[in-house]
């Protein structure tokens, strides 16, 4: 496996990301391994478009009109 280091992080960014990883009960290490793995299986815009190009169009089951319609008939 590769490893990164990133240098140069602000204080108040290091100590949220630490607090953040000891809340879900993770070293600091081991929360931003899975937030960039998370961050990494997004695909960027160009990805999506792409995608959408190569497939053809989508065709929507209902208008947006009728589905907000729908939403807020339900409250």
């Amino acid at each position: 496996m590769k490893m990164i280091q990133i240098r140069n992080v602000p204080d108040e960014v290091h100590r949220t990301l630490k607090m953040r990883a000891a809340a879900e009960g993770l070293s600091l290490s081991g929360y931003l391994l899975r937030e960039i793995e998370r961050y990494a299986d997004r695909p960027t815009v160009e990805e999506v478009l792409a995608r959408i190009k190569r497939d053809g169009s989508v065709t929507l089951v209902e208008d947006s009109a009728t589905a907000v319609r729908a939403e807020r008939d339900a409250r």
